[in-house]
């Protein structure tokens, strides 16, 4: 009786301690599974959101490369006025001359917008400095206004499919310990179907190493962002 006793008593702590390790793997493996589902929620929003960005700085783009045309034409209109001014300089006509700087100042003030203005008063000054004519396309920096907002757009596009994949990894790796999980429910499942202890104990072991192992893991994978619990629960 005296054996029986301690055998039995070591069988009801094996037991015990299964039943305790099931519930706690059981309640783990529901919230590695939840996670890892916001996580895909939170990849496929921001794959969303990406593809959004993309498409309207690829507009944007369009839309600056077009205005970048116009200011061109614009410019090559108004140079070809400048010429017909200079030609009319040397030749005395002060008419023409008059009418032509007046066609200038028609085209600056009804078409040229203000960043445009101030890259042909640098070039005015530049071509006067060097010698040579200076297009206001050349000052450092100009061209790039045209696309500020589309490349102000591809950037966060770009950030947050960075983003995206990042949610798609974590989401994957709560997916597999999520697995580990349910290995180890698995084993402790049928760790009492072991007759002998030595066996049970060792089934009981491997489940423990696994669902630490996996524990240990589920704790350095990021959360989801902006994840709050108190949200769930009507918080803020």
């Amino acid at each position: 009786m005296s054996e029986a006793k301690p055998k039995k008593s070591r069988d009801e702590l094996l037991e015990l301690l299964v039943v305790i390790l099931l519930g706690v793997t059981a309640l783990l493996t529901a919230w590695a599974s939840w996670v890892g589902s916001l996580h895909g929620g939170n990849q496929a929003t921001n794959y969303t959101t990406s593809n959004n960005l993309a498409s309207e700085g690829n507009s944007e783009y369009n839309a600056g490369m077009q205005s970048l045309m116009q200011d061109m034409m614009l410019y090559n209109e108004i140079n070809v006025l400048m010429i017909d001014q200079a030609f009319a300089d040397d030749k005395g006509d002060e008419d023409e001359m008059e009418k032509i700087s007046w066609k200038i100042d028609e085209l600056i003030a009804a078409n040229m917008s203000e960043a445009l203005s101030e890259a042909f008063d640098w070039a005015m000054a530049e071509t006067e400095a060097r010698g040579e004519s200076v297009s206001p396309f050349e000052m450092e920096g100009f061209v790039d206004t045209y696309f500020k907002a589309a490349n102000d757009l591809l950037a966060q596009s770009q950030e947050t499919l960075e983003q995206g994949k990042k949610d798609n990894a974590s989401g994957d790796a709560f997916g597999l310990v999520t697995v580990v999980y349910s290995v180890v429910l698995f084993l402790l499942g049928i760790a009492g179907s072991f007759k002998g202890e030595k066996n049970k104990i060792a089934v009981i072991c491997i489940s423990c190493a696994a669902f630490l192992i996996a524990t240990v893991y589920m704790f350095t994978i990021p959360m989801p962002t902006g994840f709050s619990l108190g949200s769930f629960f009507g918080g803020n």
